[in-house]
């Protein structure tokens, strides 16, 4: 079967699926699935030999179901379970911000609001807390940012298990999750008297390539008003430490930052204004850097030139891995934008979507 470019849209209002050939002008769509479910969470699992897709819909009334689709997005099963807190705990799941990969077979975790961390190791049938982040010293102590109180990245890197939190900052294990320290020596948090705390700090996505163990990229809270500079940075000894790579950039404020597949030193930031939380005075683009942050280049070509007030959330940007990738990002007002060759030339695929909260592009 010829490859396939499969992009796994979660909106405010379902999840839709978008499949064509990698070079295709116009992508077959599915969906909605979960028609009025939110879904912030989805994972394109290409480790058995038929790709799976798997999604985390969320409702107030109805709670959270992992669920799973063997055929591409065609049709979705329930897992036997969901994560879920015990009654003991007294903490109650809000929702689900990240799904991952946990190994090499059909293990997954799943992070979730209020912040923890949970384990399947049998394709989501059963979930189990991991205790050494979930039930960590400073866990009660973490607060909501706006968007609540979420573990919204899980990366495995360099030999360790990453994690970033909104308002937790940044925690390592490097025992096997036995043990989270946070690391977040760099990172600065506005909105508190110190600047640089242990822990608490906003960070908003990590990201990191698989060819470079050491190197870390972050997209932290941002936006200060003097030369300081809190918002892009990265890391050279694994996330032990941060140092910002945001000069060059119109705004150190954002959500998502996303490495290319096939590059190491190429990152992608979408800086937004701090204020309204919008593209800066209405003219959205994405900027990239192809020396791992020292400079920066601005990437427009076919976005809107003016008035254009959109948002793109923390895991509505992602790039597939085809011989010349793509750069696919959502908006909050509904727009599905894909940048061919990395981002050099933009086409919207989709504009009157429900607001987008996360995508997922892979090459099939």
């Amino acid at each position: 079967m010829a490859s396939r470019v499969v992009v796994a849209v979660g909106t405010k209002k379902g999840l839709f699926i978008f499949e064509g050939g990698p070079t295709a002008r116009r992508l077959d769509l599915r969906g909605p699935f979960f028609a009025g479910f939110g879904v912030s969470a989805a994972l394109i699992d290409r480790r058995q030999s038929t790709p799976r897709v798997v999604a985390a819909p969320n409702s107030t009334w109805f709670g959270t179901t992992i669920q799973v689709s063997k055929d591409l997005g065609r049709k979705f099963k329930p897992t036997k379970s969901a994560p879920a807190f015990t009654a003991e705990d007294g903490r109650k799941l809000a929702n689900v911000w990240s799904l991952a990969a946990a190994g090499d077979r059909s293990a997954y975790y799943c992070g979730v609001e209020p912040a923890a961390l949970f384990h399947s190791p049998d394709g989501g049938d059963a979930w189990e807390k991991v205790p050494g982040i979930t039930d960590h010293a400073h866990a009660r102590q973490w607060m909501p940012g706006n968007g609540g109180l979420c573990l919204h990245t899980i990366l495995e890197h360099g030999g360790a298990l990453h994690l970033g939190i909104s308002t937790g900052g940044h925690y390592a294990s490097r025992d096997g999750r036995q043990t989270f320290a946070p690391e977040n020596t760099g990172v600065g948090v506005l909105f508190m008297p110190n600047r640089f705390p242990e822990f608490g700090q906003c960070v908003h996505k990590i990201a990191a390539h698989p060819d470079c163990p050491e190197r870390l990229y972050m997209q932290n809270h941002g936006g200060a008003e003097d030369d300081s500079t809190l918002g892009v940075l990265r890391s050279d000894d694994g996330g032990r430490s941060w140092r910002s790579i945001a000069r060059g950039l119109p705004s150190d404020f954002g959500f998502p930052i996303a490495v290319h597949p096939h590059q190491p030193d190429v990152v992608y930031v979408v800086p937004l204004e701090t204020a309204t939380r919008t593209c800066p005075a209405g003219r959205p683009s994405v900027w990239r850097s192809e020396n791992a942050g020292d400079s920066w280049r601005r990437l427009s070509a076919g976005l809107p030139k003016k008035d254009a007030w959109f948002t793109v959330l923390r895991d509505a940007l992602d790039l597939d891995d085809g011989s010349r990738p793509s750069l696919w990002f959502g908006t909050t007002t509904g727009q599905l934008w894909r940048g061919r060759d990395g981002g050099e030339d933009f086409e919207c695929v989709a504009n009157s979507l429900p607001p987008i909260h996360c995508v997922k592009a892979a090459v099939v």
